[in-house]
């Protein structure tokens, strides 16, 4: 079984982009971007509401860092310390060398091409330091901007899932990707 160490906090580059560690100074683009009906459309979460829902999530995520039971970053583009997105892997189960990887960006930096350059260092992240074995994708079928992100990372989809979650009083539907880590 996978035994992880988060610490000392790995941050991560690209290009264009730093992956660090989340902190309470990134309440505001938290705030933003969860309280957004837009932006959690495919999101089966609460909408955040307040200042103090954002920095409870900003605790749980760094309770689960500490814990090393999964990493999240915030991502930022290089030279500046705004939050732009998160990205990180939940639901990890390191008896199956599997986690589920997620991320999200403030919609004003959709399209720029950040999700697969953020997507690309974590899964290598995930395959090199994690040691994982695979790595999964949970999406609404009808993200279909998040699906097409996943594909050009080298991800295959696994399967459809009807009604496979239950939320704020309807089934959805899930779709699968997975990755395989081919180095080992």
């Amino acid at each position: 079984m996978l035994i992880f160490n988060f610490s000392p906090f790995p941050n991560l580059e690209t290009n264009r982009l730093l992956l660090r560690r989340l902190d309470n100074n990134d309440v505001n683009e938290i705030l933003k971007m969860r309280s957004d009906a837009e932006t959690m459309k495919y999101i089966p979460r609460p909408l955040v509401k307040n200042n103090e829902e954002a920095l409870e999530l900003i605790a749980k995520i760094d309770s689960g860092i500490e814990n090393n039971e999964g990493i999240n970053w915030a991502i930022t583009e290089k030279g500046s310390p705004k939050l732009i997105g998160i990205i990180g892997y939940y639901r990890t189960k390191p008896e199956h060398y599997r986690s589920e990887i997620g991320y999200m960006l403030l919609p004003e930096f959709h399209g720029k091409g950040f999700a697969s350059e953020a997507i690309e260092i974590a899964v290598q992240f995930g395959f090199n330091e994690m040691k994982l074995h695979s790595i999964e994708a949970v999406l609404d079928p009808e993200n279909k901007a998040s699906e097409r992100v996943l594909q050009k990372n080298g991800f295959v989809k696994e399967g459809h899932f009807k009604e496979y979650e239950y939320f704020d009083g309807k089934f959805l539907d899930s779709l699968i990707y997975s990755l395989l880590n081919k180095n080992e």
